[in-house]
């Protein structure tokens, strides 16, 4: 999504005046080295005003370095209230959707109509068609079409019920069918809408242990070049020469990493709402950065490598059965079942011997469900009694019936088996007719995505419930570099302690109670959104969409703020030295004129030189302030390779844009008579 397409008139108006409001020293100290840059400024225009009675080419000059230092800060903020400006937008229409809603609590039998503001943890209310779900909680009865459109953006409705994965709703959304009772499991203040609105807002956003390492290398850098600009005024004074306040202004600011310090809290915003514009809400920006970081994925099968649902793809008939007679017995069994499963067996066979479906009323069939107890299912009509089901099921029926399997029944079964398929052997009366392969479908494209992982260092490891064999086919036919078969919560949490023992950072997703441990323990823990409160309070970050292919979209979004901070900090450092080139020969040829070989830039005056450097410091901050929003285009290259980019494109052109650059405001202020 481009920066241009997330940014309107309101929040350009909203960030110039946040501009001037973080001027403010209580708010522009988390800043250092812009800080520096405001003192500097408050200095500068006390000189300038106070010797405003003398030489009037000087007092301009003053004028012009103080407005120039001004403007370097007001850039800075800008940037940072710009890449606030989505989150605290959103905050404010999460904030207007929060209308007063009114409550039905369950008082014993009763229903007491409150404020939903007066909701407390453990209360149960009532919500019917229609009415807005007033708190965060838990289903603990009923089942409800509801829209999360005000959460996720997204219009279609999804269905809530209790007793299973999907039984957390969040207050704000609105049932459209049906009535639930919920459980609230949230005090005011303390709901997830509450949080998201808090989290949304990048003013309240805690910076990353990767941001505090370097904030603290720019404080250094900062304080080194105060010591040596200090050194340099005594020096001058030593000498009998005469440097002016805004002349060591204008040096200090240049000397020190403007450019990166204006651009890091607006990339470490920008990051955070890049997934927010994906529909995932992190809970802190360690996770983000975590992300970029991520050595291993762990990913369900189910729903995330393959798309969900079994489906059938042969019809395998046994010795003496044509598949026609196969397909039609395994299509009548298959009318009644409206799984995806047995829906699928009734269009192949539609498709592959143009088997239409039959009236079930004209039929006079009765059919037989799936129970736990029998594990399997079928229809008995006209005399004939047809069964479908896994091989010892089926196995056990036939010789129940006096039958017997046929041995190249069994040989298709443990082939299809091998192949990661699921067998569901067809059943007549006392014969084993053949054998459905039914096939979990690997979406299009995983394959790719995982070999980029695999060039970017990134470890893929898939997570199922299958048995080994099963898991085995899947995990080859995905690409991915391990598995876990027939998964528990242990065996998952015991995975990703192994892993980090061994210097890896861990990311996985989870929806369900039994997945919170591996999500609390994991680096990056991504709880879907339609899953259970456990698994959300237990995770680092939310995807509103409750989509777990977004974990790979998370990991490429980590490693792009990584890289635009790497690459920002690369050019800012490579632009000081274009500047050394300007300011230094300026400051010090007068006194040793042999310092004048340095003026590679040929600059027409030192006041010019000092003069263009500034402007130039305070410039390309906000020309880089679309990148720093963008980020880096990202590509999934190894480190090495993204090292070598990083030196070509912004280390060299860090060092020529500015020579370009000073040269070019150097020729309009001679032009213009402003030096």
């Amino acid at each position: 999504m481009s920066t241009k397409s997330s940014i309107n008139r309101s929040i350009l108006a909203r960030a110039i005046k946040e501009s001037f409001t973080k001027l403010n020293p209580r708010v522009l100290w988390t800043n250092p080295v812009m800080f520096v840059v405001e003192i500097l400024a408050v200095l500068t225009t006390y000189f300038a005003i106070r010797d405003m009675g003398g030489l009037m080419k000087t007092f301009m000059f003053d004028v012009q370095i103080a407005a120039w230092l001004w403007i370097t800060v007001l850039f800075a903020n800008f940037a940072e209230a710009l890449a606030e400006g989505r989150g605290k937008a959103q905050a404010e229409s999460l904030r207007k959707s929060r209308s007063e809603t009114i409550a039905k609590k369950l008082v014993g039998e009763k229903i007491e109509n409150i404020s939903a503001a007066k909701l407390v943890k453990g209360d149960i209310v009532l919500v019917e068609t229609g009415e807005f779900i007033p708190g965060d909680g838990e289903i603990i009865e009923g089942i409800a079409s509801v829209d999360e459109s005000a959460v996720t953006g997204e219009s279609a409705p999804v269905i809530r019920e209790s007793g299973g994965d999907r039984s957390a709703v969040t207050g704000g959304t609105r049932v459209l069918s049906d009535w639930i009772k919920v459980k609230i499991t949230a005090n005011p203040g303390e709901t997830f809408l509450d949080r998201m609105i808090s989290l949304v807002e990048g003013a309240k956003r805690r910076k990353t242990p990767n941001e505090i390492a370097l904030t603290i290398l720019l404080i250094g850098l900062t304080i080194v070049f105060l010591l040596a600009v200090t050194t340099l005024e005594a020096y001058a004074i030593y000498s009998g020469a005469t440097v002016s306040i805004s002349v060591l202004a204008a040096l200090l600011v240049c000397l020190i990493p403007t450019t990166i310090g204006g651009l890091l809290s607006a990339i470490g915003i920008a990051g955070m709402d890049r997934l927010l514009k994906r529909n995932v809400l992190a809970m802190s920006g360690r996770a983000v950065e975590a992300a970029g970081d991520v050595g291993v994925l762990l990913l369900d099968k189910t729903g995330t490598i393959t798309l969900g649902n079994r489906m059938a793809t042969e019809f395998v008939p046994a010795p003496g059965v044509s598949p026609e007679r196969l397909a039609d017995a395994a299509q009548l069994s298959s009318l009644a079942d409206e799984t995806p499963e047995g829906r699928s067996i009734v269009i192949l066979a539609k498709e592959q011997f143009n088997l239409r479906e039959r009236d079930i009323m004209a039929l006079g069939a009765t059919f037989v469900p799936f129970s736990a107890q029998t594990r399997m299912s079928g229809v008995d009509l006209q005399g004939r009694e047809i069964r479908k089901g896994a091989m010892d099921t089926i196995e056990k029926y036939l010789r129940e019936k006096g039958g017997e399997m046929a041995s190249e029944v069994k040989t298709a079964i443990e082939k299809i088996a091998k192949q990661g398929g699921t067998p569901l052997v067809v059943a007549e009366g006392n014969q084993a007719l053949g054998v459905i392969y039914l096939k979990d479908v690997v979406k299009g494209g995983i394959k790719e995505r995982f070999s980029q992982l695999r060039r970017m260092g990134i470890e893929t490891v898939m997570i199922t419930g299958d048995n080994p064999l099963t898991a085995a086919a899947i995990a080859a036919e995905a690409g991915v570099d391990d598995f876990l078969a027939e998964a528990t919560p242990e065996q998952k949490l015991k995975l990703i302690r192994e892993y980090q023992a061994k210097g890896h950072l861990v990311a996985m997703t989870g929806d369900g109670t039994n997945d919170a441990p591996a999500l609390a323990q994991s680096d990056v823990g991504v709880a879907m959104n339609s899953g259970t409160q456990a698994a959300k309070e237990a995770g680092n970050m939310v995807d509103l969409d409750s989509n777990p292919t977004k974990l790979i979209e998370i990991v490429e979004i980590g490693k792009q703020l990584l890289m635009t901070r790497g690459s920002l900090t690369t050019f800012s450092i490579a632009n000081d030295i274009a500047k050394y080139f300007a300011i230094i020969p300026a400051l010090f040829v007068v006194t040793y004129p042999e310092l004048g070989v340095l003026n590679v830039m040929g600059l027409a005056t030192p006041q010019s030189a000092i003069l263009s450097a500034v402007i130039f410091n305070a410039l390309i901050i906000v020309a880089l302030v679309p990148l720093a929003l963008r980020g880096i285009t990202y590509r999934p290259l190894g480190a090495n390779i993204i090292l070598r980019r990083n030196l070509l494109i912004y280390g060299l052109g860090g060092i020529i844009a500015p020579f370009i650059g000073i040269k070019l405001i150097d020729m309009l202020l001679v032009m213009l008579h402003l030096s």
